[in-house]
């Protein structure tokens, strides 16, 4: 039997290339609160993370310190204008709907999401990927957030998995696929995801 009964991805930064997006995004709306939000503060803190936790933090450290909830009125903005610059080039490899089409005829498959899934499940279908995927959990189907376990034990909890693989990029998603008592295979990036995925299914098989 296979080692694994599902395979459940992270979005940002295992099947696509979108953090870039989202920080440029964030940065703009952020500007004219007089925060200038840096690439690495971003890479290093906002990654993985509920939006609503980097944004308090973010108010703390503004001078002078802002009401968090100032800062997240600007959210609406940040997703239309995320929605339309990644709808206009979708961020995937041209290769991953072959790669995930193989992996659906063993697998069933589900996206982990901290983001909205009204930013991904459109983005999952201009990319002409939605139906490779059985289950979507976004930030709205669940009250606690990476890394805390809810978000994972909720994805196996729609495909019915027992022994699901998370595939994963950051440390608050790879702790909370562990959390959640699953294996973890931790990608350092969309690139790379494809040949480490197939590398660690064929472990048991060989």
């Amino acid at each position: 039997m296979p080692e694994f009964d599902a395979i459940l991805f992270d979005f940002d930064g295992v099947l696509a290339d979108t953090e870039p997006v989202h920080w440029a995004c964030w940065a703009e709306v952020l500007k004219p609160f007089g925060i200038a939000l840096e690439w690495e503060y971003y890479r290093d803190h906002g990654i993985g993370i509920d939006d609503k936790e980097m944004l308090r933090t973010l108010a703390g450290l503004a001078h002078p310190p802002l009401d968090w909830r100032t800062l997240f009125a600007e959210y609406p903005r940040k997703k239309e204008l995320f929605r339309r610059r990644v709808l206009a080039h979708p961020p995937f490899d041209p290769a991953l709907d072959a790669f995930l089409d193989n992996l659906h005829r063993t697998y069933r498959l589900a996206v982990v999401t901290s983001s909205a899934r009204g930013e991904i499940d459109p983005l999952l279908a201009a990319g002409g990927l939605r139906h490779h995927f059985d289950a979507l959990v976004g930030a709205e189907d669940v009250t606690h957030y990476k890394p805390d376990p809810e978000p994972y034990r909720k994805a196996a909890e729609l495909l019915g998995a027992r022994t699901p693989l998370v595939v994963e990029d950051s440390a608050a998603g790879i702790a909370s696929g562990r959390a959640a008592g699953f294996a973890v295979l931790a990608t350092p990036e969309p690139s790379q995801m494809p040949a480490l995925v197939t590398r660690r299914l064929a472990e048991r098989a060989g």
